[in-house]
């Protein structure tokens, strides 16, 4: 039996076709980019030894372009199975017991109190298990350049703007505080946990789905490698994900918040045009839409013209270079690498896209603002390595993570009855 919603009835058939424009172009575009990025998990070396290499005048890898990656059969299985169950869902062919088990998954919610305890009991496991780390010796190849730097660095070299002194100046903070490079940055971490749980309890209006995100994240392999590093710390992610979050709760914080991220890694400049959509999309009043996004700009352009001749990515004179098409099709296969230990987000990370797109339908907040957060980080990766001499590191998909957790606890949002148009 076909169920219609009443408000198929008011809205006109033509208004509704327009608003499905935006989620399909979104999808469009991040479904493209989710999939070429997954190319090279299949099939790691296709990208080198792919036609595209021989007319961009790319040298082939070697014969075997079609040998397929450790990732490739739990991925095919995983999404075939996903997508099987999908479309059962959708024609009624599900046994009423798995159905009404996933209602109840989508639909449940927990206390105030219950998503209080939750989360002090996920933290202080992940804080006691992690606590060992600070007394050990960091053994990442940047660790030593990065205390050389912070041993030398003072709040009057902070006129170079080549340099992360947000970084410096909090890891200086924490050595004279607590006698360690590592605390501050650790408290980060948590801060990071913190915030996820609370900006996909505002998206989702669930608190259910926040401990959900929180979790995702403390799974992750990324993020339990880089948590307490010195080199490589989460204060810019931290301080972008908070620009998101005060767009809701302080709006006039958000271009402050991310006017920080930058000097922490000035790698968050490329994240303008996702944060631009990300408050083009929020359900806050055009008005302020349009401050938070003019300050936004206005900080970043400022700033640009202030640092002018700097090299964003990673300090020191800017050197003009020109687009390397190999090093861009290269830039797409260290997704498939750099995140190998990352399984969770290898296996459903094109399921949770179709999944977020099939909610954009449906006017669920952000599922269209975290397709375009997770697309693109994956594109930053190509084009840093395009146009840059910069090389892709690991820990610049920790943001990628953290979106792909808030996406999964967008799946959560509160469902309306399922329906048959």
């Amino acid at each position: 039996m076909q169920i219609l919603r009443q408000e198929n009835f008011t809205i006109p058939m033509e208004k509704r076709f327009q608003t499905q424009k935006i989620p399909w172009l979104v999808f469009l575009f991040s479904i493209t980019i989710v999939l070429i990025s997954f190319v090279s998990v299949v099939f790691p070396g296709i990208i080198q030894s792919s036609d595209i290499t021989t007319i961009l005048n790319i040298p082939k890898a070697g014969p075997n372009q079609y040998e397929t990656g450790t990732w490739a059969a739990p991925l095919i299985i995983t999404n075939v199975i996903m997508f099987g169950l999908f479309t059962a869902y959708k024609k009624d062919k599900l046994p009423k017991n798995i159905e009404n088990n996933l209602k109840k998954i989508f639909n449940f919610e927990i206390s105030k109190k219950t998503a209080f305890v939750t989360m002090i009991i996920l933290l202080g496991i992940y804080v006691t298990a992690s606590a060992n780390e600070l007394s050990a010796e960091e053994k990442w190849e940047d660790y030593d350049g990065v205390k050389n730097r912070v041993d030398k660095w003072n709040v009057s070299q902070i006129s170079d703007l080549g340099e992360p002194h947000v970084t410096y100046f909090f890891l200086k903070s924490s050595m004279v505080l607590f006698g360690s490079y590592k605390v501050i940055p650790f408290l980060a971490s948590v801060s990071l946990l913190i915030v996820t749980y609370f900006i996909t309890k505002k998206i989702t209006q669930k608190r259910f789905a926040g401990v959900i995100s929180v979790i995702v994240i403390l799974q992750s392999s990324l993020f339990l490698t880089y948590d307490t590093s010195v080199a490589y710390t989460n204060f810019w992610v931290l301080f972008y994900l908070l620009s998101l979050y005060f767009i809701y709760k302080f709006w006039s914080l958000s271009p402050i918040s991310y006017l920080i991220s930058i000097p922490a890694k000035a790698l968050t400049v490329m994240f303008l045009p996702m944060s631009i959509y990300f408050i083009l999309r929020s359900s806050i009043s055009k008005k302020t839409k349009m401050i938070v996004i003019f300050s936004t700009v206005a900080i970043i352009v400022a700033a640009g013209i202030v640092a002018s001749g700097t090299d964003f990515t990673s300090g020191g004179s800017t050197k003009a270079e020109s687009f390397d098409a190999k090093d861009f099709w290269m830039g797409f296969t260290s997704f498939s690498y750099q995140l190998r230990f990352d399984g969770l987000v290898l296996l459903f990370m094109i399921p949770l896209i179709s999944g977020l797109f099939i909610l954009s339908k449906r006017d669920a907040k952000h599922a269209e603002s975290i397709m375009v957060l997770i697309s693109g980080m994956l594109l930053i990766a190509p084009i840093l390595t395009g146009f840059t001499n910069q090389t892709n590191q690991p820990y610049r998909f920790m943001p990628l993570i953290v979106f792909f957790a808030i996406g999964v606890g967008v799946l959560l949002s509160k469902r309306e009855t399922k329906t048959l148009v």
